[in-house]
């Protein structure tokens, strides 16, 4: 079960400076969908991935890709065009992985304004992905993405989340 990050964390956004958690967090929640570019895995999941986030988009939520490993000029490289529709972060290190707990990726994550976790959802389990994502609707008074949807891939464990 993921805990609440160290908010002190820096990320890298593509395309900005440095920033940390609790920067990103000033004003509404974070719904993170969590990758690692070295993983085929991750890809698999990437236009689920966005059909989900694009969902929240609209919604009182900051949307985010957080690319695990590299930095932002290696984010960029695997989301390729992604990054010009959502944000996306960078976490070189896998610190915020680390200070969340989490054991596999992909994963989504739901983050509230103060820093705790409202919910999260490792591997692709789409069960356990749209009960994260109702959790997120629920606090956001949004609709729920369709949890799976036609032709997303069938579930999978997902790989180590430290490398």
């Amino acid at each position: 079960m993921a805990t609440a990050p160290d908010l002190s964390i820096e990320l890298h956004p593509v395309g900005s400076d440095a920033r940390p958690l609790s920067q990103l967090l000033t004003m509404f929640p974070l719904a993170a969908v969590v990758v690692d570019p070295y993983t085929h895995e991750s890809s698999w999941l990437l236009d689920t991935a966005l059909r989900i986030l694009t969902v929240f988009r609209g919604a009182d939520v900051r949307v985010a890709f957080l690319v695990t490993g590299t930095d932002a000029d290696g984010a960029s490289r695997f989301l390729g065009p992604l990054t010009e529709e959502i944000l996306t972060l960078a976490d070189p290190d896998r610190s915020m992985v680390r200070s969340m707990g989490l054991e596999t990726l992909p994963a989504f994550v739901a983050i509230r304004h103060d820093g705790s976790v409202l919910s999260a959802a490792e591997g692709w389990d789409p069960d356990a992905w749209r009960t994260a994502a109702s959790e997120l609707a629920d606090l956001a008074n949004w609709s729920l993405p369709e949890i799976p949807a036609a032709g997303d891939p069938a579930p999978y464990a997902g790989t180590a989340a430290l490398g």
